[in-house]
C-alpha cells in the first residue's frame, strides 16, 4: 500500500508513493525484462490515480516531463511512469529531458552527484507547465538539475512526483 509523502528541494516540492526500503527488491527489477511488468502496475496503482484526482481540479492543459527516459533492456522504466499519467488535460512529452551524462548514481556520495551533473538537454515546448516525473529521489540534485533547466526554458515545474523516497 503507498505511503505518500512529501519533500522540499530547494524550490521544488516532491510528492513520493513509497519509502525506499519498502520498494526496493521492486525498483531493482528496473534493468531486467521483468521491470518492465513491476514499473507499468507500481505506475497504474500510484502515478495514474493521482494525475486524475489532481486534474478533476484543474482544467488547463499540463505536460508530464520524465527525467532521461532512456531505454535500457528494451524500454524505459521512467517512461512507463510518465506514460500511464496520459490524460485528455495531462501530455506526457516522452524524450524531451534527456542527460548528456550517462553518470550512474547509484550508491555514490551527494559530493560525487555535485561534481558530475547530468548536463541536461530539453527539446519539448516552452512557456508551459509540467509536472516532472523520476523514479526515485535520493539527495534531490537531479530533480533539482532538471528543474534549472527547464526554468531557463520558459518552464514551470509545479511539482515531481517519485515512485519511492530513499530518505528515511
Amino acid at each position: 500500500m503507498p505511503t505518500i509523502t512529501k519533500r522540499t528541494v530547494g524550490t521544488l516540492e516532491v510528492v513520493s508513493f513509497f519509502k525506499y526500503s519498502a520498494l526496493e527488491s521492486l525498483l531493482h527489477t528496473k534493468h531486467k525484462p521483468e521491470g518492465y511488468r513491476i514499473f507499468r502496475a507500481l505506475a497504474q496503482m500510484t502515478m495514474r490515480p493521482f494525475i486524475e484526482k489532481f486534474m478533476q481540479f484543474d482544467d488547463k492543459k499540463i505536460c508530464v516531463v520524465g527525467i532521461d527516459e532512456r531505454v535500457k533492456n528494451g524500454y524505459a522504466h521512467v517512461a512507463l511512469l510518465t506514460h500511464v499519467m496520459k490524460h485528455k488535460n495531462a501530455i506526457p512529452l516522452h524524450g524531451a529531458l534527456m542527460a548528456k551524462n550517462k553518470v550512474n548514481y547509484s550508491g555514490k556520495t551527494l559530493q560525487y552527484r555535485l561534481d558530475h551533473p547530468r548536463d541536461f538537454v530539453y527539446k519539448g515546448k516552452p512557456n508551459i507547465d509540467v509536472v516532472l516525473v523520476d523514479d526515485i529521489i535520493t539527495t534531490g540534485i537531479t530533480l533539482q538539475e532538471a528543474q534549472k533547466v527547464l526554468l531557463e526554458h520558459g518552464v514551470n515545474v509545479l511539482f515531481a512526483l517519485t515512485l519511492a523516497d530513499a530518505q528515511e
